[in-house]
């Protein structure tokens, strides 16, 4: 039988104890023997002789070290999850994209969807710009509020997971927060999720992969655009 793994680093779950301690003084109390408080009646010079480390195994830690590993420990164990505001909330959805979108939000943004959007549309110059968009990577790293209130169109970037644009003879591929470009040679162009290493193809004769789905979007504002929905299954 394989022996179990730490689900810490050793030198956090070394220290991961001090956790049930409120104060440095506590923590003293923990290392004081009986023979101690029978032959000094008092818990002060117990603590004091804890403190100068003759009653641990290893170095005793001073009142400051006890509350800055205590303070790091803790934020280890029980991170502060950042709250996330639904900018989509209350805006005016009569594009069909912006209502598609707004739907996915919360689940992209809490990692149960994982989005990539494909848009194909044309400059006013009538040049071609297309390109793979990584919803929950964009939705982090960009204010979708004027999007979503129908002020701004949504543009591949450069920066995207696919980027073509036609007039600039400009084609890129970059991996993002959730996915990793792979170039197969049968399938062609082809996305990784990072989580659960499941392959989503964004070929459209053939099925997008395992726990996706595909939807095309009409709206007046944009040539093309497919939506392909993964559900990631994270390792328990």
């Amino acid at each position: 039988m394989a022996e179990k793994k730490n689900e810490y680093p050793p030198s956090v779950e070394a220290y991961r104890r001090l956790l049930q301690f409120n104060t440095w003084e506590d923590y003293l109390d923990s290392l004081i023997e009986i023979s101690d408080l029978r032959n000094l009646r008092s818990i002060v010079p117990a603590r004091t002789i804890a403190a100068f480390g003759y009653r641990a195994n290893g170095d005793t830690l001073t009142e400051k070290e006890f509350y800055t590993r205590r303070s790091l420990i803790h934020s280890i164990v029980f991170p502060v999850t950042k709250p996330y505001v639904l900018v989509s909330e209350g805006a005016d959805l009569d594009d069909q994209f912006n209502r598609e979108l707004a739907v996915r939000e919360r689940a992209n943004r809490v990692g149960i969807l994982q989005s990539i959007i494909f848009i194909r549309n044309f400059t006013k110059g009538g040049f071609e710009i297309s390109g793979y968009i990584d919803y929950a990577h964009r939705l982090i790293t960009e204010n979708w509020a004027q999007f979503f209130k129908g002020n701004k169109t949504l543009w591949p970037r450069d920066s995207d997971l696919g980027y073509y644009h036609w007039r600039h003879g400009t084609v890129r591929s970059n991996i993002s927060r959730n996915y990793k470009p792979v170039m197969d040679p049968d399938r062609g162009l082809l996305f990784q999720n990072r989580h659960d290493h499941k392959i989503v193809c964004p070929d459209p004769q053939q099925d997008p992969g395992q726990n996706t789905t595909k939807q095309r979007i009409y709206s007046p504002r944009y040539s093309q655009i497919e939506i392909y929905d993964h559900i990631v299954r994270r390792k328990s």
